[in-house]
């Protein structure tokens, strides 16, 4: 990832301070993104132990075949 104050066209020529400003809001957006990951697994772990397994499969299944004449 780049932050140079550089590279930002509303940054362009505000030196040292732009650089800051810059890695200030690339901090605050990778802190956003774990946040929202850590969110992410935790409902994914909660809804899966809510889930219930599935029904095992019968001896009758497969016994039935439609046929037309």
């Amino acid at each position: 990832m780049n932050i140079s104050g550089n590279n930002l066209p509303a940054m362009s020529g505000a030196g040292p301070s732009g650089e800051v400003y810059s890695a200030s809001l690339a901090k605050k957006q990778q802190q956003a993104d774990g946040k929202a990951a850590l969110a992410l697994i935790e409902a994914a772990g909660s809804s899966a132990s809510a889930q219930i397994p599935a029904k095992s499969t019968t001896a009758t299944l497969g016994n039935n075949i439609n046929t037309y004449v």
